[in-house]
């Protein structure tokens, strides 16, 4: 009998699967005429026997573990990153652009060595909790591999060294049944996606589609060299006239500057995504999904989900202190606009790699439920007040690492169907 997989992913899956099974069909027609053909002599002094071909009518259907559409379908599957090994970044253009100045001494002093010891130990601790407890919840948790982010690579372009596999919503980004790793832009994260390998393999010998994004080069072309960084004010001045560190040299994109709702999808220009990079996207995943540029409010963009946070069909978490520009189409669509209200994390929290805002960088496990910050008690009566139930988990020294929940988790699989949220 002639078993087809069928790829589950709406229409892409179901063309898939019909494509492969003609295939593998012609394929077996034209073996049993070539076998039948060569032996002929020999089955003629055989006694006959009738020949029958078996079909199948249709595909036998496999549920492949890759299927997801949006931010809030119930989640059954996810990776969580991993703090081991983490190391601070060399101290590199593109990474000073994305970091503020109070920071700019720590990256200095410990660029291209580990996160402080102590603080990293305590992040590994609430992120090892974290899983415990969206395994209590019901969701499989996978993680990526362990790996040494000290070693110094080259090539042709460039010499770094690593920084860590914390955040897969920084590299991966699931549509439908089809894993897309993103090129990224930071030099340090050259070889980041080394850690997920053999998940993805995994995943793709299970039928999900994989795509690699066009791998660029991070040749000095890529980086505005002068890029004046100085006060929040020149940045505001700088993002508002559509000037960012990564240049138009090559594609390039973070898969976290990117928000998923059906068949739309939002992205930001941004520190690490250009426009050459959405285009790629846009022509990708052309005709089912459309790509939807946004922008904001900004002094430092860099990855949308502490920013405009979709947690619902239509409705969407949107940043007061990050105003969307072309928030009138989400409220002539229907969108419901949430404002969160203002985090509570101390001033004196290091956060090297991020903002305070990441109060709102959520993880919806469904509808009803949301991963929210233990410590931020003003936005889970938010969540409460919206008829949604808050599962508190504290990951604070693990925000100091760039990330809140949304940021150090990728959904690999939501029970749910592909549908439009947005006219």
């Amino acid at each position: 009998m002639l078993r087809v997989r069928c790829l589950r992913g709406g229409s892409r899956g179901a063309e898939a699967a019909h494509l492969i099974g003609a295939m593998l069909s012609r394929s077996l027609t034209g073996w049993v005429q070539r076998a039948f053909g060569s032996t002929s002599s020999a089955a003629a002094a055989q006694p006959q026997h009738a020949f029958v071909e078996e079909h199948v009518t249709e595909p036998v259907h496999q549920e492949c573990p890759v299927c997801s559409y949006n931010e809030w379908d119930p989640l059954e599957e996810v990776i969580v990153g991993r703090a081991e090994n983490a190391h601070v970044p060399p101290f590199t253009v593109e990474v000073k652009a994305n970091t503020y100045e109070k920071y700019w001494p720590f990256y200095q002093k410990h660029g291209g060595r580990s996160f402080p010891a102590d603080h990293l130990k305590k992040a590994v601790a609430e992120i090892e909790e974290m899983c415990n407890i969206l395994s209590h919840e019901g969701v499989t948790v996978r993680r990526p591999e362990p790996i040494d982010w000290s070693l110094e690579y080259k090539t042709p372009d460039f010499t770094s060294s690593g920084m860590y596999a914390a955040m897969p919503r920084d590299i991966l980004m699931v549509v439908g049944n089809e894993i897309i790793e993103a090129p990224m832009a930071w030099r340090a994260r050259f070889f980041e996606y080394r850690a997920y390998r053999p998940l993805i393999k995994e995943y793709f010998k299970k039928g999900a589609k994989w795509t690699t994004a066009p791998k660029p080069t991070m040749a000095d072309e890529l980086y505005d060299q002068d890029y004046p960084i100085r006060t929040v004010e020149d940045r505001h001045k700088l993002a508002a006239e559509g000037k960012f560190v990564t240049t138009e040299h090559e594609p390039c994109f973070d898969a976290a500057d990117f928000i998923r709702a059906g068949r739309d999808l939002f992205v930001q220009r941004s520190q690490v995504t250009n426009y050459m990079g959405i285009e790629w996207m846009r022509r990708h995943l052309a005709p089912d999904y459309k790509i939807h540029i946004v922008s904001f409010k900004d002094p430092n963009p860099m990855h949308i989900d502490a920013t405009f946070n979709i947690i619902g069909p239509g409705l969407v978490l949107s940043n007061p202190d990050r105003p969307c520009h072309q928030i009138e189409m989400f409220k002539k669509a229907g969108w419901t606009i949430v404002k969160p209200p203002t985090p509570v994390i101390p001033d004196d929290h290091p956060l090297w790699m991020s903002s305070k805002w990441l109060s709102m960088n959520v993880l919806m496990l469904d509808e009803k439920r949301v991963m929210v910050d233990a410590n931020e008690a003003s936005i889970q009566k938010m969540f409460e007040n919206l008829g949604i139930k808050t599962i508190k988990v504290s990951i604070r020294h693990a925000n100091s690492l760039g990330g809140g929940f949304h940021c150090w988790t990728t959904d690999v699989r939501r029970r749910g169907t592909l549908q439009s949220y947005f006219h």
